[in-house]
């Protein structure tokens, strides 16, 4: 099993909060983004994939569910 990274993915998870606090989005977009992005860097680290990578792809499909939730 491999060492989980924790500051591999404390980096990925404040840079990807800083993009998601610029963006002029709804507040559930903005929620369901770092949500997202939280959860796709755990997975990519305890699976043993690259964090930042799962963390681009939680953002992206937690921003969408945010994004819809916003236009409802």
């Amino acid at each position: 099993m491999k060492k989980i990274n924790f500051k591999k993915m404390l980096v990925a998870i404040s840079v990807l909060g800083l993009i998601a606090g610029c963006a002029q989005v709804g507040p559930k977009t903005k929620k369901g983004a770092l949500i997202g992005a939280g959860t796709g860097a755990v997975v990519g680290a305890v699976s043993g994939g690259s964090v930042l990578q799962s963390a681009a792809i939680g953002t992206a499909v937690g921003a969408g569910v945010g994004y819809y939730q916003d236009t409802k």
